[in-house]
Order: C-alpha cells, then sequence, then structure tokens
C-alpha cells in the first residue's frame, strides 16, 4: 500500500540567501495492507516530515513515494486531494477547523465529502465520538473551544470514520487519558484487521509496542554532514 524509494528532502530559507538544509537522503519505506509501521528516531531525525511527505504536504526533491498506487512525487494537486478524500486518512496532533463549525459536523465532513447521505453521516460520527468518551453536550460546539486532550479526540474521530485503506497517525494518543488511549488502540487494531495499511510516530512506548508490527528508525536516513 506504501512504498518510499530513494527518497530526498531538502528545505530551503528562502529569507536567509536561499539556504538549503537537507532532512532526508535515500529515505525507503514499505508498508503491506493490515500493517502498522512506527517511525522511531530523535527529535529532528525527520519522523514528520516523512510523515507529511506520505501524505503529500511536501514536494520531495526526488525519489518515489507511491501511496495505494498513486506516486505522490509526479501527482497532480486533483490526484492528491482525491487520494485524501477517499484513500488516505491522516489523525495530527493538532485540531485545524473552521470556527464555529459544531464538532459533529467536523467529524461527519469526510463522509459527507465523499456524497454519504447527511443523515448516515452524523449518525457515524455521532457513534465515534461516544465511542471516544466527549460528552454529548460538547457535539453541538466549535472544537476550538475544547481542552487538547477534546480536541484530540475529535481529530481522532474524524480520521477513522471513514475506513481509509491508508491511515497516517501522529502522536494519536497524546494528550489522552488511559480510558480514552485505550480506545484508540483498539480503533488502530481494528483498521488493521480490516487491512488499512498505518504509519505512525508513536512517543508513547508502550502504546507503540503492543500496536506497531515494525519500526523504522528514521535517523539511518538523515543526510550525512557535508565537507567544509
Amino acid at each position: 500500500m506504501i512504498r518510499v524509494e530513494n527518497l530526498n528532502k531538502d528545505f530551503i530559507l528562502h529569507a536567509q540567501g536561499g539556504t538549503k538544509i537537507p532532512v532526508l537522503r535515500g529515505a525507503m519505506l514499505t508498508v503491506k495492507a493490515g500493517e502498522c509501521v512506527a517511525l522511531t528516531g530523535s527529535s529532528g531525525s525527520g519522523k514528520s516530515t516523512l510523515l507529511r511527505l506520505l501524505q503529500g504536504n511536501y514536494a520531495p526533491a526526488g525519489g518515489v513515494i507511491n501511496v495505494a498506487g498513486l506516486d505522490l512525487a509526479t501527482a497532480t494537486p486533483r490526484e492528491v486531494s482525491a487520494l485524501r478524500r477517499a484513500t488516505l486518512g491522516y489523525v495530527s496532533q493538532f485540531l485545524r477547523v473552521v470556527p464555529r463549525v459544531p464538532a459533529l459536523d467536523v467529524v461527519a465532513e469526510p463522509l459527507l465529502n465523499l456524497g454519504v447521505d447527511e443523515a448516515e453521516a452524523r449518525e457515524r460520527a455521532a457513534t465515534l465520538l461516544a465511542r471516544l468518551n466527549l460528552p454529548e453536550r460538547l457535539w453541538g460546539l466549535s472544537p476550538t473551544t475544547f481542552s487538547g486532550g477534546e480536541q484530540q479526540r475529535v481529530n481522532i474521530a474524524r480520521g477513522f470514520v471513514h475506513p481509509y485503506p491508508v491511515l497516517l497517525l501522529d502522536e494519536p494518543t497524546a494528550s489522552l487519558d488511559p480510558v480514552n488511549r485505550a480506545v484508540v488502540l483498539q480503533l488502530i487494531r481494528d483498521a488493521k484487521a480490516r487491512g488499512a495499511a498505518l504509519v505512525g510516530i508513536f512517543h508513547d512506548a508502550p502504546a507503540r509496542a503492543e500496536i506497531a508490527d515494525r519500526e523504522v528508525d528514521v535517523t539511518i536516513f538523515a543526510p550525512q554532514a557535508e565537507p567544509a
């Protein structure tokens, strides 16, 4: 479901004379259906960068990023949008929503974008919010007013409301209490059982050990220091 080959990524600091900062060199990654791969490595090693490359948020400097048959390195914006709509889900650490939109609608939106009937979409969203123990009294409120843990549960519900074949997870258990942490880990197990391919960053080591089938240390793809 995911195939990364010889992937390179640089950041160009245009405000500092076009200074180039190499981030990844020769990155390689494969993820099969029903498999969860955890990205590991020290802070600044490129884990988040690799996750954003897999989502199509960053353009690579070279290499192949094949997700469900689409090479993101050469895909058009329209193709990337279509992939995200139906195939590629993403659970971020941070909630980014339009202010004043109720939490229930935030979660239902991916289904509505796929043409699911509004009543069914809202019902599925409500079921997931209830499973994640978000009080029903909050469903009609904007999640911009929620606590960090409540916002994270909205993020998770939005990411799991549709059975995406590929899921990217950025610290999915961060800010969660033990009860909701257990719910999220079960959602991940359920996704694996239905054949989804998952890639995640898990600083929660016990959670990583519990649900990851393999670990990939992104540090090995760090650029070598260039000679002075």
